[in-house]
């Protein structure tokens, strides 16, 4: 029988009614983004090591291990009581896993290079359910909150089958070959 939880380093986040994992290296900003978004009206589900559970064949639903619950930890303010702080409405208890926005330290010059029409985006398998990942490029001076709010939007967009660079090679291609809209 297939192994059926796991538990997976990272912030599990509600953004928007859509589960979000938030990976990266130690450091990257993982929890300054959490609160960000918290701030924001968004939940923690939980830091540091959510636990992962089947729901059924083709979803995996996140929670957080009762010593965790309510709490996140920030580096130079310790661990934060979220539900004390924000209110009951900031945590929630579970949500399913939908998005991970892996955050990672990128140079100029890997920066330059990242594809400008599309997502850095790939897929990770968790618990055997396919999960798609956007890498999102941490350099200073970007609103991370916002990039996480958009990619989820993104996402939310591309379940629903629409493309946003697909529509705008379209166009592009329509205009240059003089075929009416």
């Amino acid at each position: 029988m297939a192994n059926r939880e796991t538990t997976l380093h990272g912030v599990f986040m509600d953004v928007m009614h859509v589960g979000v994992l938030l990976t990266g290296a130690s450091g990257v900003g993982k929890s300054e983004l959490a609160l960000e978004l918290l701030s924001r009206g968004h939940r923690l589900v939980a830091d540091d090591a959510p636990l992962f559970t089947m729901i059924d064949a083709n979803s995996v639903g996140g929670s957080c291990p009762e010593l965790l619950c309510d709490f996140l930890e920030v580096r130079g303010l310790g661990v934060l009581n979220i539900r004390a702080m924000f209110g009951n409405p900031a945590v929630v208890a579970l949500a399913p896993l939908e998005l991970i926005l892996n955050l990672r330290h990128m140079s100029d010059e890997e920066v330059g290079q990242v594809d400008r029409l599309r997502a850095s985006a790939d897929s990770v398998a968790v618990l055997g359910v396919t999960i798609p990942r956007v890498t999102i490029p941490v350099t200073p001076g970007r609103n991370l909150a916002i990039l996480a709010e958009v990619a989820v939007r993104n996402h939310m967009l591309a379940c629903s089958g629409y493309d946003a660079a697909a529509e705008f090679c379209d166009r592009q291609r329509r205009m240059l070959t003089g075929d009416a809209p």
